[in-house]
């Protein structure tokens, strides 16, 4: 079992930058594969970044692709998404989880662990 816990959301202006972090708790969670989710009102979840167990892949939409970078530390059990050149259609429910196709992936059915959300809000 993997717990994970969002933070560092918030409301930013176009143009800024968050850095969104997800704390995991439970057992081998350098074993999963880590990603970012997010969900706006009245949209579909949408893949936003993957990270493999070892941090050598990377996977980003191109909606993101460029703006945003995926990172983990293994060592603090810790996974974060850095978001720059914010846009107000990044505004959504930001989910951490953790997928054990441990080379990443960008589907969503295939994570296992979710965390509780974090909000983002990017004012135009």
């Amino acid at each position: 079992q993997v717990q994970l816990v969002e933070s560092g959301g918030g409301l930013v202006q176009a143009g800024g930058s968050l850095r969104l972090s997800c704390a995991a708790s439970g057992r081998s969670f350098s074993s999963y594969a880590m990603g970012w989710f997010r969900q706006a009102p009245g949209k579909e979840r949408e893949f936003v970044a993957s990270i493999s167990w070892s941090g050598g892949n990377l996977y980003y939409p191109d909606s993101v692709k460029g703006r945003f970078t995926i990172s983990r530390d293994n060592t603090k059990n810790a996974v974060y998404l850095q978001m720059n050149s914010l846009k107000p259609e990044d505004t959504a429910i930001y989910y951490c989880a953790a997928s054990a196709f441990g080379g990443g992936t960008i589907n969503y059915w295939e994570y296992v662990y979710w965390g509780q959300g974090t909000q983002v809000t990017v004012s135009s």
